[in-house]
């Protein structure tokens, strides 16, 4: 049995004074290398004394709802939502915020959360509806350095019509099944004599089939919950893999659905 692998993050709500919008800053308006324009100065200034007392009004009013917004997610406190500050080692946890979108199909219940780690110098990749890799991803990373990574989420329906609204990995098949079947949604080719590794491991309950195929290399973590199947994969390029193979692992075991 594995036990919670994610730290606590200290929490806290710090307020920076943000710019003024831009329709403040009118031209008749004193700004950083700005010019004025011909209208009355009283006009102007009553605008910018007017937008400013909106300001105000709009902070205090938003100022509670946006760190009780941070305490719920837990983990906003860096750059990216959903990604924490860098731990002692430099590493990063990034949990799935529970108001980011993509439901995958009308009716489907919100995406249960998943948590992952990585370097600092890992960055979130924007994913579009039209990707390449499909509709049904739902997240990708990637590092210059080190290689890159992507969540896929899919509803386990769409593979078998008697799963129910609960499942586990185990009611999708054995890891051998499961390789087979979802292997080339991950690499987009089939996987038969590609698989080098293979292993089963359980944490908090929920068990997770991990995979290591050869290369290109590519690391797969699958698990289900809810009405989903969640594929992980980490990946980079032969030197990427030769260098940092130690950390692309570490990110590869890292994965829960939480």
């Amino acid at each position: 049995m594995g036990s919670t692998m994610f730290a606590s993050v200290p929490f806290s709500c710090n307020f920076h004074q943000s710019k003024p919008p831009s329709h403040i800053l009118q031209k008749g308006v004193p700004a950083v290398g700005g010019e004025k324009d011909n209208r009355s100065p009283i006009l102007n200034r009553r605008s910018v004394l007017l937008s400013g007392v909106s300001l105000v009004s709009s902070a205090g009013l938003g100022l509670q709802s946006e760190c009780l917004a941070a305490v719920k997610q837990g983990l906003l406190a860096g750059r990216i939502p959903g990604l924490s500050e860098p731990d002692e080692q430099g590493w990063r946890t990034y949990r799935r915020p529970d108001e980011k979108s993509g439901g995958h199909g009308v009716g489907w219940s919100p995406i249960i959360p998943y948590a992952f780690s990585v370097p600092q110098d890992w960055e979130e990749v924007p994913v579009s509806i039209a990707d390449l890799g499909g509709t049904e991803i739902d997240l990708r990373f990637k590092s210059s350095k080190e290689g890159r990574l992507f969540v896929i989420v899919a509803p386990v329906q769409r593979f078998s019509d008697v799963i129910g609204d609960d499942a586990t990995i185990e009611m999708v098949g054995p890891p051998e099944k499961v390789i087979s079947a979802f292997g080339p949604e991950v690499i987009g080719e089939n996987v038969e004599g590609k698989v080098m590794n293979m292993s089963v491991a359980e944490h908090n309950g929920r068990t997770y089939y991990q995979f290591e195929l050869e290369p290109p290399h590519v690391l797969i973590t699958a698990t289900a919950a809810g009405n989903r199947l969640y594929l992980f994969s980490v990946t980079g390029n032969g030197l990427q893999w030769k260098r940092h193979f130690s950390d692309l692992k570490r990110i590869a075991d890292s994965f829960r659905v939480v």
